[in-house]
């Protein structure tokens, strides 16, 4: 079958593509909410100014952020209904009622405070503001926690069973809380913050370096450190958990991410790849570069093995993962990633402890400078690779061992799919240009340094007018 005549797999395509374009602006969106609220919290703590600038400086990438996740996001669910129509209905009664929690709980919480948020400096007590930025960010972390909840499911379905081709919930506890679910979540949401940080400690790394309001920016340079000390170490130790859920729950896709035809037997050791070349055909790897003794190491921190590793030949080839190069290629870029972030955070935290990063000497830093900027968008790249085995690895199958992939497309032309394919695809392109262009804008301009501190004690005496 030709490529273009398959609707099953330019169904694929066009939801990968929206998905991974939509995941741009979330990724920020969560992340700095949370940045703002500290940033709000020093300011209101220390009375420091500078705190002030920077929340309001910040906030600007946040709310363009937040306006283009919104706007990336209606596609998708149109095409549950256009593209995923069988699917829709045999799963609906459950996923249609998370995604309605995500929109009605976490959503609606984000979206209803964002006035204040952006709008009620002058207009209502620093501390109501404060409220209304946690709220936000309380929001936008819920909404994640819905979403990963949905796909978990998708991943290790649990709490019901299917009947005359449709899932029928028992239980809406272990439904929602998979087994995938709280270990993804933690997971994706310390990849949130870690992204947020890099990027943030890369613009002010990009500011230090072109000499422009280097004391000012010191500060936010400092915070992003001190705060990936906190989440750096603990996104790896949380990532290897996530692994080992897998390992247990998804056997064909561990296989997968690590390249393994054979199984391996318990109590014996087995390389960990570096590098592989599969093929798939042949069921082999045509030559690999692999670490002795590895495989064990990581899974179970010894060479030889606690437990068995059923390699991808355990399953007939219709019912395994067949991208077998792009999952194992993409688990290793996140891991690697991962692990950069990780020496760069250390590497800054050394320089900050020998003085190096006092406001006399962080211009002279360069090096450094031009780390954290080279590191600032790794961390899209990452949760996206991140993304690519998740999805990818799960196939053949939508929802696990219950309803695969080709079964769960609507029967539409292909043309029409490479149609709307096509669109979507520049309507995506557009908005990355714009938020390419205004969030440069934004960093050309830089803060604003002259806007007024809000005078609570004005604010108070307003409030009271206002009510007589």
């Amino acid at each position: 079958m030709s490529f273009f005549a398959d609707t099953v797999m330019l169904s694929r395509i066009q939801f990968a593509v929206t998905s991974i374009f939509h995941m741009f602006w979330p990724i920020l969106t969560i992340g700095m909410s949370w940045y703002l609220v500290v940033m709000e919290v020093l300011w209101l703590k220390t009375k420091d100014t500078n705190f002030y600038h920077h929340a309001r400086f910040w906030s600007k990438l946040y709310i363009l952020n937040f306006g283009l996740g919104v706007a990336s996001g209606v596609a998708i669910e149109f095409e549950f209904g256009a593209n995923w129509a069988p699917f829709s209905l045999a799963v609906g009664d459950f996923l249609g009622s998370i995604l309605g929690f995500e929109g009605t709980m976490a959503f609606m919480l984000e979206a209803a405070f964002l006035g204040i948020m952006i709008y009620g400096w002058n207009r209502v007590p620093p501390l109501m503001h404060l409220l209304a930025t946690m709220l936000v960010a309380i929001g936008a972390t819920l909404s994640s926690f819905w979403i990963i909840v949905a796909n978990s499911w998708m991943q290790t379905p649990a709490g019901g069973e299917m009947v005359d081709g449709k899932f029928l919930v028992h239980s809406y506890l272990e439904a929602i809380f998979n087994p995938a679910a709280l270990s993804s979540w933690v997971h994706m949401v310390l990849a949130i913050l870690e992204t947020a940080l890099f990027v943030i400690g890369g613009i002010s790394a990009w500011y230090i370096l072109n000499k422009r309001y280097e004391e000012f920016f010191s500060k936010s340079f400092k915070l992003a450190i001190a705060l990936a000390i906190l989440v750096t170490p603990l996104q790896i130790i949380v990532g290897h958990f996530s692994g080992e859920e897998v390992y247990h729950n998804q056997p064909a896709k561990l296989a997968a991410i690590e390249a393994l035809w054979d199984t391996v037997p318990a109590g014996e050791s087995a390389p960990w790849n570096v590098l592989v070349a599969p093929n798939v055909q042949d069921s082999k790897n045509n030559w690999s570069l692999s670490v002795p003794g590895g495989l064990g190491m990581v899974l179970s921190m010894k060479p030889q093995l606690d437990e068995p590793v059923l390699g991808l030949n355990e399953w007939k080839p219709e019912d395994r993962p067949h991208a077998v190069s792009l999952i194992f290629y993409s688990f290793r870029m996140m891991v690697g990633i991962s692990f950069f972030f990780l020496g760069l955070m250390g590497v800054s935290l050394v320089q900050w402890l020998r003085g190096k990063l006092t406001v006399e000497n962080i211009t002279a830093q360069t090096w450094l400078m031009r780390a954290w900027i080279f590191a600032a968008p790794l961390g899209y790249l990452a949760v996206e690779s991140g993304w690519m085995v998740r999805e990818v690895g799960r196939q053949p199958w939508i929802v696990y061992g219950k309803i695969r992939t080709a079964d769960a497309v609507s029967q539409v032309p292909a043309s029409n799919v490479l149609v709307s394919l096509i669109a979507y695809t520049s309507i995506y392109l557009m908005l990355l240009g714009c938020a390419l262009y205004f969030g440069s804008r934004i960093v050309r301009q830089g803060p604003n340094l002259g806007l007024p501190i809000p005078n609570p004690d004005l604010l108070k005496s307003s409030k009271a007018e206002s009510l007589t």
